[in-house]
């Protein structure tokens, strides 16, 4: 099986004890290891796949912590630098009335950001599959650049290159900053996991609209997420669309990593590259779309983000489950 290597932030999430409030109302705090690259690679090791995570830490508590849970679920760490220059970057987050997550980060600069190009290793790319990267780490800071090192060695190896813009602009100085800089890292992409609400943000546009736009580039792949309504795979050959799963949700927290993570899993156990990525069977992806779909639905049912994360065999039971309803 292929390596899933995420680069970007791991931090600590500070969850609410209380929903459908703001941030300021909130009393108190759950502490877990988030972080959306983090949770992409804690997804596909708990699957049962090969992941590692490109960061830098605190030497602080919160940064053993990170580590510590990590190592508990097999994620490689082994790429996980540390510093006495910074502390671990801290989120705090709430859910309000309106369903939207409020955070504040605690993060100028925090260790992740002080990740640079000098600094990461050729060895660390060794049977990798896919390489994943989101916005939050393109921020002005040396960890920007890094990026730009590890999507270079990884399209040496033929790495498929994983983009979830995964917007949030209060750490952005402006929203056109935030929107130029995704647009920049997009040519990058083979594959692009995005939400409404991100789709709109980048193109002003509808996805079938947009689809057609960013598919015209690079670009070889879309993963559109729509929450309990489904999601779609869109390819310059077509589309596959799958149906929400009915559940309860408790918890969104990490729903849109989970999707992406399970489905890179699903490339890197069948060693897909990125050039075999645009010729799959729409069968093939419909495949995979299915099984990230009930993953992600399978996450909402608890708090935080790994700790909701299923297990292989614990996501097949849940879809054997739901395929008799």
């Amino acid at each position: 099986m292929k390596k899933v290597i995420s680069i970007g932030e791991a931090l600590i999430d500070f969850i609410p004890n209380r929903t459908e409030c703001d941030l300021k109302d909130v009393s108190s705090f759950e502490r877990v290891c988030g972080g959306a690259p983090t949770n992409v690679s804690a997804v596909v090791s708990k699957l049962g796949g090969n992941s590692q995570i490109i960061t830098k830490l605190g030497e602080d508590a919160f940064g053993d912590y990170i580590v510590d849970t990590l190592n508990s679920i097999n994620v490689d760490t082994s790429s996980i630098l540390r510093t006495k220059d910074a502390n671990t970057c801290l989120a705090f987050v709430s859910l309000k009335k309106d369903g939207n997550r409020e955070f504040s980060f605690y993060r100028n600069p925090s260790a992740d950001m002080l990740l640079n190009m000098e600094e990461i290793k050729s060895s660390w790319f060794k049977d990798i599959g896919a390489l994943h990267f989101c916005s939050v780490a393109l921020v002005e800071s040396p960890m920007k650049y890094a990026h730009i090192k590890a999507i270079d060695i990884a399209k040496e190896h033929n790495a498929i290159i994983s983009f979830d813009p995964n917007i949030r602009l209060p750490l952005w100085k402006s929203h056109q900053s935030c929107k130029d800089t995704i647009n920049q890292y997009l040519q990058y992409a083979d594959l692009l996991k995005i939400s409404n609400e991100e789709v709109d943000f980048i193109t002003g546009m509808g996805i079938d609209e947009a689809s057609k736009i960013l598919l015209k580039g690079n670009l070889k792949m879309i993963l559109y997420s729509m929450g309990k309504d489904g999601a779609m795979v869109i390819t310059k050959d077509g589309k596959v669309k799958v149906s929400g799963v009915d559940v309860n949700a408790l918890d969104t927290t990490g729903a849109g990593d989970s999707i992406i993570g399970a489905f890179l899993y699903c490339l890197s156990r069948d060693s897909i590259t990125s050039s075999e990525l645009e010729t799959l069977p729409l069968v093939k992806l419909e495949e995979y779309l299915k099984f990230a779909n009930y993953y992600s639905a399978y996450s909402v049912l608890g708090r935080g983000a790994i700790d909701s994360y299923a297990t292989l065999n614990q996501i097949e039971n849940f879809i054997s489950k739901h395929k008799d309803r």
